[in-house]
């Protein structure tokens, strides 16, 4: 009988977070493909669009005009094109057999990354990113202290047309709820059934393993400390001092990437310091930019924080998640339909596959900056 090898042969891996399994399989990835692909995204943006309702100075859908601002700018929208309404109905809930209502209350917000509609995270310097990772933690912190109906803050960004995404000018949104969100709840029972049922795998009580601020086991900084001990796993990508960026173990997506930290307890965005802070735009640097220059393309994803609710849950730990669609290249994406719909999740090539091809796109220089060097050195006078 044929050796089980992962790399090549069908199986199954179990997602703790959201307590699924996901289906791999890599002999997949060597299929011909005749069907759809996706045109790469261009590179020919303004670095400011007159049309644009996000750029300085522009006015915005619903008359408001933007301030001329240079760095980072959050405004809440106030538009019927906003998928939650603040006040506007009278709550009401229902529980009737197999028919349940509750109204669903929010506050949406956009952070403009910076002034320039052209430059991406994965283009910007580590200094221009701490102000993003800045405006997050004021606006996180906003929302929890004026707001006292909302029970989580959903901070994301769709980025590229094949995300949704209807305006290239660099953004994100915070979505203020009433409610936790169905998968962040999901992500915090199981964290914190990992921290008050203690199973052979986190009962150790070595000093040396990260724990909560209360002592007990962490889901994700056990996690974080069995891909870099006794040796680093393939499927970490990135180390900096307090972050790690690693494609997970039961990773969906081609190449997925989770940043989260590996020494310390942060339950949120709040609960970071300076240091942090800054290590963190760091890591989102190298994230962003190994991204673009793996297929050198403005790579399209949908990143998420999940974090502690405003109200503190203790066994929550902050980290961030990349779901980009891309599977073999810039033009061929991942579809999740068919068996994927209605059976299960599954992935083709493996997280150890993903994590090999996103190291060697390590690098401190955007793809954009070696191509205009080169282009540079060709038809320079000599």
């Amino acid at each position: 009988m044929e050796e089980f090898n992962p790399s090549e042969h069908p199986h199954r891996r179990y997602n703790p977070l959201i307590r699924e399994w996901v289906l791999c399989s890599p002999h997949r990835a060597k299929r011909p493909w005749q069907g759809q692909t996706e045109p790469a995204a261009t590179i020919d943006i303004p670095t400011h669009d007159p049309k644009c309702y996000l750029c300085p100075g522009n006015t915005r859908a619903q008359g408001q005009q933007n301030p001329h601002y240079t760095g980072t700018f959050t405004f809440e929208v106030r538009t019927p094109f906003t998928h939650l309404s603040p006040s506007r109905f009278k709550f009401l809930s229902s529980n009737f057999g197999l028919f349940r209502t509750e109204t669903a209350r929010g506050k949406c917000f956009v952070i403009c990354f910076n002034a320039h509609h052209d430059l991406t995270i994965a283009e910007l310097e580590a200094k221009e990113i701490l102000p993003i990772v800045d405006a997050w933690c004021d606006l996180y912190r906003k929302v929890s202290t004026e707001y006292p109906f909302v029970r989580y803050v959903q901070i994301f960004e769709n980025k590229g047309a094949v995300m949704g995404c209807s305006n290239p000018h660099p953004h994100g949104q915070a979505w203020a709820l009433s409610y936790i969100p169905t998968i962040s709840s999901k992500i915090l029972d199981s964290q914190r059934a990992y921290a008050e049922e203690p199973t052979e795998s986190n009962k150790s009580n070595s000093s040396m393993v990260p724990r909560l601020t209360d002592g007990r086991p962490c889901l994700l900084l056990d996690y974080s400390q069995a891909e870099l001990k006794p040796k680093l796993s393939p499927r970490v990508v990135y180390l900096s001092t307090h972050f790690m960026a690693c494609v997970p173990f039961w990773a969906l997506w081609p190449f997925e990437i989770m940043i989260m930290p590996h020494k310390d307890h942060i339950p949120s965005l709040l609960h970071m310091s300076n240091d942090q802070r800054t290590d963190l735009a760091h890591t989102l640097g190298v994230v962003t930019r190994l991204y673009d220059n793996l297929f050198q393309c403005s790579f399209p994803y949908s990143m998420g924080i999940n974090q502690s609710p405003p109200q503190l849950e203790a066994t929550a730990q902050l980290h961030l998640s990349f779901y980009p669609p891309l599977l073999r290249n810039a033009s061929v994406k991942k579809f999740q339909v068919g068996f994927e719909m209605f059976a299960e999740s599954q992935r083709d090539l493996t997280p150890e596959q993903a994590a090999h091809m996103l190291r060697e796109a390590l690098s401190d220089t955007h793809y954009k900056k070696r191509a205009a060097w080169f282009k540079y050195q060709l038809f320079s006078p000599r």
